[in-house]
């Protein structure tokens, strides 16, 4: 992934106006606080504004996790630690249970659009990630931040955090750009109409570009794969309570997350999990 520390406009803590900034002072940055979804979506529409270059992606979390320099970390899950040290065992572990995963799916899927599922890996490692099936080297993010929000805050009341991630323009099921060493994966159009989270979560996935073996990834530093490399702002989101509206409720979790006599992928997801 090609790193970006150039110029960005962004807000920083304790600073009411958007400013010219660096993504690297982005990441150290406590974040901003925004105490309704209305106000957060004021700030969003100046970022989009100010940074054309970008579309904006969001990520919500309950919590940071920051690196040894104490900036914020965004890594696929296949490569996530909360320790900051992952051994090579492990990874090689985890690759291993996603190839398993992988044989799985192609043997399995029985839904609309399966010899695309069987051709082409990068959407076999979409759907495994994004039905959390097993870790994998793509991470989940959506275009509604509305979405987001919920997702930061169905486990915690306040604290919860949205990252604004800017990245190249996306075309088709799969955008692959080269320039940038990134991969964007939209879940609605690799998905058919049976599986409804995507389609609820407005769900995408990004990806390093081009796609390398586990051998070859072997031979990167992990912080290569740190998708905090592409952060343009993060929020704080205050009190739940207040944070919604009548105007603008937070979704549900069992919207977010339709179970599997609603979502016949997620059946598929769940029986190939109980496999591993």
């Amino acid at each position: 992934m090609r790193k970006i520390d150039y110029d960005i406009w962004s807000f920083l803590s304790g600073q009411r106006k958007i400013q010219k900034t660096k993504v690297s002072v982005v990441r150290r940055d406590r974040g901003q606080l925004v105490r309704t979804f209305s106000e957060l979506v004021e700030r969003v529409a100046q970022l989009s504004f100010r940074n054309p270059e970008f579309v904006l992606f969001f990520r919500g979390q309950a919590k940071d996790f920051p690196n040894r320099n104490g900036a914020s970390s965004l890594y696929s899950s296949i490569f996530r630690s909360h320790t900051n040290y992952l051994m090579q065992a492990e990874v090689e572990r985890r690759f291993q249970r996603l190839l398993r995963a992988e044989d799985l799916l192609s043997e399995q899927y029985d839904l609309d659009g399966a010899r695309r599922i069987r051709i082409h890996q990068i959407l076999r490692w979409a759907i495994l990630q994004h039905y959390e099936v097993c870790a994998t080297p793509l991470l989940d993010v959506t275009q509604s931040l509305r979405v987001a929000c919920s997702f930061a805050q169905l486990q915690v009341k306040t604290g919860a955090l949205i990252y604004v991630l800017g990245l190249p323009q996306i075309s088709g099921s799969v955008t692959a750009s080269s320039e940038h060493g990134i991969q964007i994966i939209r879940l609605l159009s690799i998905c058919p109409p049976s599986a409804l989270r995507p389609h609820f979560q407005e769900g995408f996935l990004l990806g390093e570009y081009p796609t390398i073996s586990f051998k070859t990834k072997a031979e990167y530093d992990r912080n290569e794969f740190d998708f905090g490399q592409r952060l343009l702002c993060k929020f704080r989101l205050g009190r739940k309570a207040s944070f919604w509206t009548k105007d603008f409720p937070m979704i549900s979790q069992r919207a977010l997350y339709p179970d599997a006599r609603m979502d016949r992928l997620n059946r598929l997801a769940q029986a190939i999990k109980a496999q591993l």
